[in-house]
């Protein structure tokens, strides 16, 4: 049963159910707000396309090196808006969106006008 609880308080929502098509959506699982970003590897030496993957939480390429130059380094861009072409070398990372909401509002009274009632407007029916 201590096991059990234990499994059930660490699980992490994976936004399955959030569709790629739309740019930001709420997940139905959790109800945080998420932001699709697709990312796309490039050779840091030729500049061609290649297959990405997220392997750790870091995202790299599918092969250890370029297959039209050899080359070992990449580069990692952000795609604002993914083509049809570019969906076999892109990868989409679901990021949840932070609320730093700290504006507030207050109202007070102060002990000067609390003598002063305001009368209410007459209805006329």
């Amino acid at each position: 049963m201590l096991i059990l609880e234990f499994l059930k308080k660490n699980k992490v929502c994976s936004h399955s159910k959030v569709r790629p098509d739309v740019d930001f959506a709420y997940c139905p699982d959790c109800g945080e707000l998420i932001e699709n970003q697709w990312y796309m590897i490039r050779c840091a030496c030729c500049g061609i396309k290649l297959p990405a993957i997220i392997k750790n939480g870091e995202i790299v390429p599918e092969k250890h090196f370029c297959h039209n130059c050899g080359g070992r380094e990449y580069t990692v861009e952000r795609i604002d808006k993914i083509n049809f072409i570019d969906i076999s070398y892109a990868v989409l990372v679901k990021a949840v969106v932070e609320n730093n909401n700290t504006s507030f509002t207050q109202s007070w009274v102060s002990s000067e006008t609390q003598d002063c009632r305001p009368k209410l407007l007459q209805q006329s029916l």
